[in-house]
């Protein structure tokens, strides 16, 4: 066969030669590389910003995996958070308790610890100031409970019960009230100690306390569950419970009937440890300033229900499941804490989330506000005191959250 027989191409088809490359019988060499490269312009700057087009650096995203949102974090506890609390009377002070068997009463403003509550036999999940801030009340699991005066820095009063299930200060005397998981009900006058019991009180234990009477919600129309949360509207007429049974209750507290009822269809807990759990409502709240109610399920749905009519008016999503929800004092804003570690604030008239904080590597466990008259101190955002953002001009809010790892509280100036 001749050369041009060896060097003739066969198409096939419709192939087409677009480019023939002349292979050399040996390697290029290092001056050969070097010429190639003269030929290669570095200063191309257009070209160079459209190779980076669509890319985020190493620092853009550590930063996006870092977002902090809070203004100061408390890392005392050396395990998981499990309660937070503000003092009423100036709220200055937060108590918090943990995993770790203790309490902390620190300053918001610095996060300075001025009381360190110890002696618990296990983790503390309650801690409240008393109305006029002067005692704090910390209690574990076992059900050994403390009372603590601030100013002294001293332990004046101590009991021990069954495993506890809530523990609460009564809103304008020094009188302690604790319900255990075997359904009764303790009351103590402090620091005496003068002590009354209202035992098996069961589901109800915790509406005794709230509204200071007994209502007792038997057969069909109680929860076919355990009780999760309570709330009363401010005139003390209309009381809003929630079970484990994916039921939200309104109840008339002077004649103790159910006047309403509210669920979501289905749905399983989202973001929780157990995805087979039931949908149960996790908090509910009332609105103090327009007829509306809160419910907040652990499948991660807020819904805002209209109190008159009782009629469905905002289904709000979350990710994970809600933990907590509170209404703001005096606007239509409620806030939310969920399962996925993020903090949300949403305006019931529209249903649109107004706000969202993240900060947390976790769970959001529980949260707190403050409870000033944020309308009088900031009309237009000038007035503040302090460095506080304002939301939409309705307000300024503190509010203390916190998560379950790593172990740290996290004070958000909003």
């Amino acid at each position: 066969m001749d050369n041009s027989e060896e060097s003739a191409i066969e198409l096939h088809g419709d192939e087409e030669i677009i480019e023939v490359i002349d292979l050399n019988d040996t390697e290029p060499g290092p001056d050969d590389l070097a010429d190639d490269l003269e030929d290669v312009d570095f200063d191309d700057a257009g070209n160079a910003g459209d190779d980076n087009d669509g890319w985020e650096t190493e620092d853009e995203m550590e930063a996006e995996a870092e977002q902090d949102d809070s203004d100061l974090t408390f890392s005392k506890h050396t395990g998981s958070v499990f309660c937070v609390s503000l003092d009423p009377a100036t709220n200055n002070l937060a108590v918090s308790g943990g995993e770790d068997d203790k309490a902390y009463v620190w300053r918001v403003s610095d996060g300075e610890v001025l009381l360190e509550c110890t002696g618990h036999k296990d983790s503390v999940t309650c801690a409240m100031f008393s109305h006029d801030s002067s005692l704090v009340a910390s209690g574990d699991m076992s059900g050994l409970i403390k009372v603590w005066k601030v100013e002294t820095k001293e332990e004046i009063w101590s009991f021990e019960v069954g495993d506890l299930e809530w523990l609460e200060w009564h809103p304008c005397a020094p009188v302690l009230l604790a319900g255990t998981n075997d359904g009764n009900v303790w009351m103590w006058k402090i620091p005496a100690g003068d002590c009354k019991t209202f035992q098996k009180v069961s589901g109800a234990s915790r509406l005794l306390l709230r509204c200071m009477s007994v209502c007792l919600l038997t057969g069909q129309d109680g929860h076919q569950g355990a009780l999760t949360c309570l709330a009363c509207n401010k005139d003390g007429s209309l009381m809003l419970t929630g079970s484990v049974d994916g039921c939200a209750k309104l109840i008339n507290i002077t004649t103790g009937k159910v006047v309403g009822a509210f669920s979501v269809e289905g749905g399983k807990g989202k973001g929780s440890k157990d995805e087979e759990e039931s949908n149960s409502v996790e908090s509910v709240g009332f609105c103090n300033v327009l007829p509306l109610i809160a419910v907040a399920y652990l499948d991660g749905t807020l819904a805002i229900y209209d109190l008159s009519t009782q009629a469905l008016r905002h289904r709000c999503r979350h990710e994970a499941g809600i933990v907590h929800l509170q209404w703001e004092q005096s606007s239509s804003v409620v806030s939310t804490c969920s399962l996925d570690g993020a903090l949300r604030l949403w305006d019931a008239r529209s249903g649109n989330m107004v706000a969202e904080y993240k900060g947390h590597t976790a769970e959001i466990l529980d949260f707190t506000m403050n409870r000033y008259d944020s309308t009088a101190r900031c009309q237009d955002c000038a007035p503040c005191s302090r460095a506080l953002k304002c939301i939409r001009n309705e307000g300024c809010a503190e509010v203390v959250f916190h998560w379950e790892a790593p172990e740290k509280l996290v004070v958000l100036i909003l």
